[in-house]
Order: structure tokens, then C-alpha cells, then sequence
């Protein structure tokens, strides 16, 4: 029987799974600078120069960024599902809004129904600082601007999908996080404009959303983030009838 040479594994391959697991799972995320060589060293209980070896192989797939003098950083890249010029262009276009609407419908009804079924107590405590985040900006009304209530709101979901503890659904979240805000922002202007209930009923559907996962029951969890999104979209689709009926009675008075 012909046996192969058995081969070491090195000690930085090592130190390179855990740091690669760390990023995966979103322990370290996109742009995040790394403890410095001495703390990370005593941490995982290696020597400095096996770390080092183990930076400069993550360095190499791309995955961390050195920069002289100030240390390691998970490349910022990481985050960016779509390139800067494409998000503008999302967000000012109404149908690609629309579009990701329809997204948001089938990647965080997945989230929620993950999360509902394997969130640990720490994520639901992430979850419910969260929460209480984002139902200070409700309780504030007209002390928030609307950035920072769809920063709260894009921040509640984003803790939904690190609950999920699905690394392909929480990396395309946070991903799309800067448009997914601002597609928050871009909604809530006109949705309480168009109806004076919107508040309320955004409030009471991430009241019921969060209890479901926390409570563990999956199912209801997914259902009660599809019937958000169905909202929001029911209450834009309102608004954008209504812009069509006033550009359309603008035109005819100018005949």
C-alpha cells in the first residue's frame, strides 16, 4: 500500500482558520481594526512572530489590510456587496427601490425565522438593545431626524440577521446596509405623509417581530416580517398613485 508523506500543519494556519472563522461568522467585521499584535498573541496563546506569519497570509487573500504604522484592519471591501456608483444609482431610481422592497421581503423573512430558531441569549440581547434603540426614536417623534430613525430601523433588522447565525444572509445584510437605510429614510417621509397610522403600526409590527424571535416561535417570526414589508409596500404604492394623480391634475391645469 503506497502511504503519502504526512505534512505539519504550521501553527499560523492555525491562528489563520480562527481569524477566518471570526470574519465569517461577523465577530470581526468589514473595516474593523484588529487588537494589537501583543493582546491578539495572548489571546489565542501563540508567539507574536506565528502571528504575524498568519496576518500576512490573510493579508495576501485579501482578507485583512496593513497600514503602516496603524496597524490591521478586515478589508473594507468585505462590506461592499455593491459598488458605490450602483448604490446611488439604487437609490434614486423608484422602480430599483420598488426592487429591493421585493429583496427585503424574501432575504429578512429568512433572517427572522433563522434568528427566531437559533438566536443565543447574547444575540437577544443585542436584539433587544436594538429594539430599545429603535423604539427611542419612535418615542421621540419630531426629536429624530429621519437619518437617525432609519439608522435605528436598518440597525434592528441588521441585529435580526446576526441572530440568524447564517453567514451568507448576514454578510449580504450588511452588505447592503448603507441602502438598506437609506431606503428606511426614503420610505418613512412619505409613508407618513400618505397615512396618519403609519407610526403606530411600524411600531406595533417591530414590537411583534421581536417577541416572536425572542420567544422562539420561527414561523410566526417570517410571517410577521413578510406582513411588514407588504405594509410598507401597500402604503409606497399609495404614495406613488397619488404623485401620478397630482402630476397628472399640474398638467392638465396647464393646458
Amino acid at each position: 500500500m503506497e502511504v503519502g508523506q504526512v505534512r505539519s500543519r504550521r501553527l499560523s494556519d492555525d491562528i489563520v482558520a480562527q481569524l477566518e472563522t471570526m470574519i465569517l461568522e461577523g465577530t470581526l467585521k468589514a473595516g474593523e481594526r484588529l487588537p494589537a499584535e501583543r493582546e491578539l498573541a495572548e489571546r489565542f496563546g501563540v508567539s507574536r512572530p506565528s502571528l504575524r506569519e498568519a496576518i500576512q497570509k490573510l493579508a495576501a487573500k485579501g482578507l485583512l489590510v496593513s497600514r503602516q504604522g496603524g496597524g490591521n484592519y478586515v478589508a473594507e471591501s468585505l462590506g461592499s456587496t455593491f459598488s458605490d456608483p450602483l448604490l446611488h444609482l439604487l437609490e434614486s431610481n423608484p422602480e430599483a427601490q420598488r426592487d429591493l422592497l421585493e429583496f427585503r421581503h424574501t432575504l429578512e423573512g429568512s433572517c427572522a425565522y433563522y434568528a427566531a430558531q437559533r438566536a443565543t441569549e447574547l444575540d437577544r440581547q443585542r436584539l433587544a438593545e436594538a429594539f430599545a434603540a429603535l423604539q427611542d426614536c419612535y418615542s421621540r417623534s419630531g426629536k429624530v431626524t429621519r437619518a437617525e430613525e432609519g439608522a435605528a430601523d436598518a440597525r434592528f433588522h441588521l441585529a435580526i440577521a446576526e441572530a440568524s447565525h447564517n453567514a451568507v444572509l448576514l454578510h449580504t445584510i450588511r452588505g447592503l446596509f448603507d441602502l438598506l437605510k437609506r431606503n428606511v429614510v426614503t420610505n418613512i417621509g412619505g409613508m407618513y405623509a400618505q397615512r396618519d397610522e403609519t407610526r403606530d403600526m411600524l411600531i406595533g409590527q417591530h414590537r411583534a417581530l421581536y417577541e416572536a424571535i425572542v420567544e422562539g416561535r420561527a414561523e410566526q417570526a417570517r410571517e410577521l416580517s413578510n406582513r411588514h414589508i407588504d405594509y410598507v409596500q401597500e402604503v409606497l404604492a399609495e404614495v406613488r398613485q397619488e404623485a401620478q394623480r397630482m402630476a397628472r391634475a399640474q398638467r392638465r391645469s396647464q393646458t
